[in-house]
């Protein structure tokens, strides 16, 4: 929710101040950017990973308060159910042997962290989507504790005026009425910042936007919900209809919902805070005492809590995110599209192919995005779901006008022929050092040759348990989260785990 909120819904604001409070937060980053008061150019790097907990058999575990106090580290926090923590990595300068670094933090801290979660009955799982979850597990009982929480769930069912529902077409079909909000706790995601400065904001949010197809199709990992094969990577429709604040008559009216890819690129970061403010009511108009003006005037920086808090309860694929460090601001792109793991290695395969291919994309003479119509790149975005690594995608063909030169190309062979050797581009770009760059990539390129990553390896695994071995649905779903829980432990890339 990007701030944490203590509040009843007794102590929420009037709108309209809340409002006006809004404007002001807008009007006061505009007078930022003009005064060119946000940090210089520092190529610093972050990393969110969402988690799961399991127990020994593959099935989920509601423990989250007892593993964060057997853990007791700051590092780790509560997500929305009490089946989920979140790692949080201190921010690393992007460059020379950073995802080596972090590939050793993360193997100690994970490790470290999972031996604390057994002594609680669980254990630590990196996957997009539990398959084990059932409905039975997505209920308002299973939510964590925290006024933040459940004030978010109340303001989300009073925002629609009725029931959430799930009616989601993929390889099965899955239809439920009733669910709450914890629905939506069964995504765990990968989130990947940059931090850039104004100037560069708005093409690296593009360029962002444009990659995401190509991102999500390498990176899937979600093909199973309650119980249902769906899509390949099943978080983005989840995320859409398990936090939609409209009912049917403002879908119709073409009301946008708050889980967005968006609807055209940018040319500042104000672009989407101003779309934030105009298509938005704030789903927790908490006002914060600051007056931003007040602050500007007297030298300061101001906060800026009303616009951050709003923003945190806007779910972009490619989140615009304001912050101070050390009394100065900045501003962040966070990508938000992948899903956690499947291993350690895979999670920093795909922060390298983002990094990378986002700057190549953002330093082209000729940026894609005045190649590739928007609404193009939101096909990609919901083909790359739904057919994960065997998706076809739309991508600019020669140099010429945008819309011209386009043609539909399979990922595996766009990844493996152009965007890779960008990425490669870019991580130079970057400074970081070539092993790690090769490394990281080619388990890119692994992925590509053999159309293996995580949503392949659990559908295989899945088939061959219920076709060769006879179990049925939930038998061949556990005994897979099983193996997938075994090899990924053993730290290997996802597409080099046996299939059999």
């Amino acid at each position: 929710m990007g701030e944490k909120v203590a509040a009843g819904s007794a102590d929420l604001a009037d709108r309209q101040l809340y409002r006006r409070k809004l404007r002001q937060c807008v009007e006061a980053l505009e007078q930022l950017l003009a005064g060119d008061r946000f940090d210089r150019a520092r190529a610093m790097m972050g990393l969110e990973i969402e988690l799961n907990l399991a127990d020994d058999t593959g099935l989920p575990v509601m423990r989250n308060e007892e593993v964060l106090e057997s853990i007791a580290s700051g590092d780790f926090q509560t997500e929305l159910g009490q089946f989920n923590i979140e790692v949080n990595i201190a921010p690393h300068r992007l460059g020379g042997r950073v995802f080596e670094e972090l590939r050793e933090e993360l193997v100690v801290g994970l490790g470290y962290a999972d031996r604390r979660a057994q002594r609680a009955g669980a254990r630590i799982v990196t996957v997009g989507i539990l398959p084990t979850l059932t409905l039975d597990h997505a209920v308002l009982d299973n939510i964590s504790r925290g006024d933040r929480y459940r004030l978010l769930n109340d303001r989300i069912l009073a925002a629609r005026g009725e029931d959430i529902s799930l009616d989601i077409q993929g390889v099965e079909r899955l239809r439920a009425d009733s669910v709450s909000i914890v629905a939506e706790a069964a995504c765990t995601s990968l989130q990947l910042h940059l931090q850039v400065t104004p100037r560069r904001f708005a093409g690296v949010w593009n360029a962002a936007q444009a990659m995401t197809g190509a991102q999500l199709a390498m990176g899937a990992n979600a093909p199973f919900l309650f119980g249902r094969e769906l899509w390949r990577e099943t978080r983005p429709v989840l995320f859409e209809q398990a936090c939609d604040t409209r009912p049917d008559e403002l879908k119709a009216q073409g009301v946008r919902p708050i889980t967005w890819f968006g609807e055209r690129w940018v040319d500042s970061v104000v672009d989407l805070f101003e779309e934030n403010l105009r298509y938005f009511p704030s789903l927790l108009p908490i006002c914060d005492e600051e007056d931003p003006q007040k602050t500007l005037a007297a030298g300061g920086v101001p906060a800026l809590r009303e616009l951050r808090l709003h923003n945190g309860t806007i779910y972009r694929w490619n989140r615009p995110v304001y912050d101070i460090a050390d009394g100065v601001p900045h501003l962040r792109v966070e990508n938000r599209a992948l899903p956690a793991g499947p291993t350690v290695v895979d999670t920093l395969a795909n922060a390298a192919f983002y990094y990378g291919l986002v700057r190549s994309l953002a330093d082209q003479p000729r940026p894609v995005w005045q190649r590739l119509p928007f609404e193009l790149a939101t096909e990609n975005f919901h083909t790359a779901a739904r057919l994960g690594i065997d998706a076809e995608l739309w991508w600019p063909r020669g140099g010429g006008r945008r819309g011209s030169g386009l043609a539909r190309v399979p990922a595996r062979d766009l990844v493996r022929d152009e965007l890779l050797p960008l990425a490669a581009k870019g991580l130079d770009a970057w400074g970081v050092e070539a092993v790690d760059r090769d490394h990281y990539l080619g388990v890119i390129e692994g992925r590509c040759r053999t159309g293996i990553n995580g949503a392949a390896w659990q559908t295989t695994v899945f088939h061959d348990c219920v076709d060769r071995h006879g179990l049925d649905r939930g038998p061949a779903l556990l005994a897979m989260t099983r193996r997938y829980m075994e090899l990924m432990r053993s730290g290997e890339p996802v597409h080099t785990w046996p299939l059999h």
